[in-house]
């Protein structure tokens, strides 16, 4: 498993992976639920930020040559705690066909490399609170709950 920095011409499979994912998780609350029925309706200028952004990173999950997910990282500093550097993984998406063989430990493992030679002091990742097999999957790959998010809608 590689992680390849993504570049313009992978916009495309960004938006398709995200889309994926995006489906996967309106199961998980109302909130989720998406405007787009298409992944060609997904405007991708999000990721086309990213590919000038100093602090945001996209990546591709890559093995044996296919592309098999994609990993969306921000860095960021918190001046006030001696922890200060932070390394968020914003988006991981495995496909499904492939999950369970160790393509996203693998990921959170060279994630945290990323971070180390980034010189941040942690990484942070959140899911959906009822997505039990990514809470075990964090778990298990060392993270520890730290805080909770709230959210309502103000519609």
């Amino acid at each position: 498993m590689r992680l390849v920095e993504a570049t313009a011409a992978d916009l495309d499979t960004l938006v398709e992976l995200w889309y994926d994912l995006a489906v996967e998780m309106e199961a998980y609350d109302e909130l989720n639920d998406l405007v787009y029925t298409e992944p060609d309706e997904v405007p991708d200028d999000w990721f086309r930020d990213n590919l000038d952004s100093e602090t945001n990173t996209d990546y591709l999950v890559v093995h044996d040559g296919e592309t098999i997910g994609f990993c969306s990282l921000a860095e960021n500093d918190h001046a006030a705690w001696s922890d200060a550097g932070r390394l968020r993984i914003v988006n991981l998406y495995v496909e499904e066909g492939v999950r369970g063989q160790g393509h996203g430990t693998a990921v959170v493992e060279r994630v945290r490399e990323i971070a180390r030679e980034r010189g941040c002091d942690l990484l942070e990742v959140s899911c959906e609170w009822d997505n039990d097999g990514a809470r075990r999957f964090y778990r298990d790959s060392g993270f520890r709950p730290k805080q909770v998010d709230f959210v309502q809608s103000v519609e």
